[in-house]
């Protein structure tokens, strides 16, 4: 592996750390086989394996995490004294079908794809990985840094939470995290300060009555109709008891009651999603949902039982850190690469980190300059313009050179 010429900063020392031709196909096709062999949170195995490989070979000290999946590699040792920067990536799959027809490297696995861009996050903190570690053989790389390879992203409370309890972040003062973005262009990122995300956590509900003869609803509970007003009600009286700008939402994905259209059926159930764009909201909102929910299935005479899931806060961007992308971004393609970006409803579990550590994750171009076709995120039909791999260890190595300067 090879460092290919160096870029110049406008006014000031030329800033190392710019991917080879030869490591950006490398990359490509580890990213592809990533892409082929999906798996899914808490069972990335192999992938976990392939990681590891890589790293070894390039002379690195990669450490499986004790949940059994996933990695951590520091770059340079850590002597105790200023905190490292954090790279992180998570690499699991999701469960649904790759779409893709005509894809030489579409998933290999049924009801399995990388569908939200995890092969191009590991391939991105992988090659920023490679490229910092021959830096630092140069004696180019003044302060360690960290690379974290999370598992179990898409499972809720998210992986996150188990790799902060093997001590991922000992030792670590900030962290850094990309997410493919299908609505922006290749080589260049989408930036926002403080909330780029939603909080989102997940709702069950089963609701029960003793049943009857739809020819006499008075002789027992309407378990339909029971069901259908905690359908409709329950959003409403969730939204006029926090303030509206907090973006408190709760949405149904799925409602299932009854066998014949004759019979009120003994039971109903219930499940969505709450998501929030405040953290103090998203904090408060288990007590308000509940609340709600109780409250609508007492009025119509209906037992309920609730499980709240909760899931992950917002991921809100620490002003400093965004600054750092934003300079190494800058340096690296020019003012014009950055663009600003809306607050996202999805939810990410990096946001576990920043609960503890300050950090920023930027939206990642993933479409191709002048496509017309947005392929969304979690669709089946997912895949990302893999010019984006350059870009993001570009970027993840310029971050890590500027804050050792900092």
């Amino acid at each position: 592996m090879s460092l290919e010429s160096e870029v110049d900063l406008p006014g000031e020392a030329v800033l190392p750390g710019v991917l080879s031709e030869e490591l950006h196909a490398e990359l490509v096709l580890f990213r592809r086989d990533l892409h082929m062999h999906p798996e899914l949170g808490n069972q990335e195995f192999r992938t976990t394996a392939a990681i590891k490989e890589r790293l070894e070979r390039a002379g690195l000290k990669p450490r499986v995490l004790a949940v059994g999946t996933g990695l951590v590699c520091d770059i340079g040792e850590w002597d105790g004294g200023r905190p490292m920067l954090a790279l992180r990536a998570d690499i699991d799959g999701l469960p649904i079908p790759d779409m893709k027809t005509e894809c030489s490297y579409r998933s290999t696995v049924p009801d399995r794809a990388h569908a939200c861009g995890h092969d191009v996050h590991t391939a991105v903190v992988l090659g920023a990985g490679l490229v910092l570690a021959e830096l630092d053989k140069k004696g180019l790389l003044p302060r360690p840094v960290r690379l974290i390879f999370q598992p179990a992203e898409e499972v809720l409370p998210g992986g996150a939470a188990d790799a902060i309890d093997c001590g991922v972040l000992e030792g670590v003062g900030k962290m850094l995290a990309v997410h493919c973005d299908p609505r922006v262009d290749a080589g260049r990122i989408g930036l926002r300060t403080g909330a780029i995300t939603s909080a989102c956590d997940r709702l069950e509900i089963a609701l029960d009555g003793p049943g009857g003869h739809t020819a006499r609803p008075h002789l027992t509970t309407d378990l339909v109709t029971a069901a259908a007003r905690v359908v409709t009600d329950v959003p409403a009286i969730v939204g006029r008891r926090v303030d509206t700008r907090a973006g408190l939402a709760v949405t149904w994905g799925r409602i299932e009651s009854g066998h014949a259209p004759n019979v009120i059926p003994q039971h109903a159930e219930l499940s969505g999603t709450v998501r929030c764009l405040d953290i103090d909201a998203w904090r408060q909102a288990p007590d308000i949902v509940v609340a709600a929910i109780d409250e609508v299935a007492n009025l119509h005479g209906a037992k309920s039982e609730i499980n709240y899931v909760r899931g992950v806060p917002p991921v809100v961007n620490d002003a400093d850190v965004t600054e750092l992308i934003r300079e190494a971004m800058t340096a690296r393609r020019g003012t014009d690469s950055v663009e600003s970006t809306e607050q996202s409803l999805g939810g990410e579990d990096f946001s576990w980190y920043l609960q503890h550590v300050p950090g920023a994750m930027a939206r990642l171009g993933v479409r191709t300059p002048g496509e017309r076709t947005v392929r969304d995120l979690h669709q089946g039909d997912f895949d990302a313009d893999e010019s984006a791999i350059t870009v993001g260890v570009e970027l993840f190595t310029a971050a890590a050179l500027l804050d050792a300067a900092q």
